[in-house]
């Protein structure tokens, strides 16, 4: 498990942490990121990166008042919720 720090780049971190995941991290490694969320948008659009990518998203928290963490594995996930399911219940 590798952490990362990516707040200094404010909300330009998108880039950067998927070539983190590309290049620094083994497949079945986790990756902490912390970043920094404003307006939480970047907490959605981080999350849909991840899926977009091949990854499985474990964890995603509020650090403290301005920052967020997200722990991420670099492997595909293993279940895929369907919105039909989610309807369902």
């Amino acid at each position: 498990m590798k952490r990362f720090d990516l707040r200094l780049l404010k909300d330009n971190f998108y880039e950067r942490m998927l070539e983190l995941m590309d290049k620094d991290i083994s497949k079945g490694e986790n990756a902490i990121f912390l970043f920094e969320i404003g307006d939480f948008s970047s907490v959605q659009k981080s999350a849909d990166l991840i899926k977009e990518h091949g990854y499985t998203l474990m964890n995603s928290i509020k650090f403290n008042e301005v920052d967020w963490t997200i722990v991420v594995k670099k492997e595909t996930p293993a279940v895929e919720i369907k919105q039909e399911d989610k309807e369902e219940e």
